[in-house]
């Protein structure tokens, strides 16, 4: 007699394949977004000698080979590969978040030094409040598409395309408190929070946290611990981290 098969991902292989073209295609909208943003955002911050605003371009260059890792992992044709190349695209991911962390804090706190202060940036604005709008949409669906999947680069990419959306939210602050207020300090202080959410994050693609496995029983396996981040997984999951 034929049951019916659970609706957990790892029992249809059509879905698995739907669901990797389809973060294939966020992937190549987030790259060629991001390219833009980085172009405008790093030209515009080393006009003004904004910190954060070339922090921001800087973090889209990482966002790219973030997304480009993830599309290399997801080019393979076959599943097995695509698990296989898994674990080595998540050390991108994070070697990424931190070299931003890096640079950021560097430069915020020569810039509170008093080595230079920023300018104000219309188009620094702009680009933030743009990104503002489209990253969290690009974000929300690789990551359901990542965690149906079982993927924790593609759900890791997709905080990086996510943390995008905060940085725009601290950014726009900083710029427009500077343009207004002439509160110049508040570039440097919007980039150390770009800095502080990027070691955060890198933190957890290493470790592999956020992502759902999988599992092969039918009954879902609960969430290891309840701060790990994986008090949502899904049904037919398990948490990995």
């Amino acid at each position: 007699m034929v049951t019916d098969l659970p609706t957990s991902l790892g029992s249809s292989s059509t879905r698995r394949e739907a669901l990797s073209r389809r973060i294939r295609f966020l992937v190549a909208a987030t790259i060629t977004y991001n390219v833009i943003e980085a172009i405008v955002a790093i030209t515009a911050g080393t006009i003004a000698s904004s910190t954060a605003l070339i922090g921001f371009g800087l973090d889209s260059v990482i966002e790219v080979s973030s997304a480009a890792a993830v599309a290399w992992q997801f080019s393979a044709s076959d599943h097995t590969v695509r698990e296989a190349r898994e674990q080595r695209t998540l050390r991108i991911i994070a070697v990424s978040f931190f070299a931003l962390a890096v640079y950021v804090t560097f430069d915020a706190v020569r810039a509170l030094s008093g080595t230079g202060e920023a300018e104000r940036s219309v188009p620094g604005i702009v680009i933030a409040a743009l990104s503002l709008a489209i990253m969290p949409f690009l974000s929300a669906a690789q990551r359901t598409a990542g965690r149906e999947l079982g993927s924790a680069s593609a759900v890791a990419d997709s905080k990086q395309t996510l943390l995008c959306t905060y940085l725009s939210a601290v950014l726009l602050v900083g710029l427009v408190l500077n343009a207004t207020l002439g509160w110049s300090w508040a570039d440097p202080i919007a980039a150390l929070a770009i800095a502080g959410i990027a070691v955060k994050e890198g933190r957890d693609a290493w470790q592999g946290k956020g992502c759902c496995v999988p599992t092969t029983a039918a009954t879902p396996s609960p969430p290891t611990k309840a701060d790990d981040g994986c008090g949502d997984c899904p049904p037919g999951c398990g948490c990995c981290g």
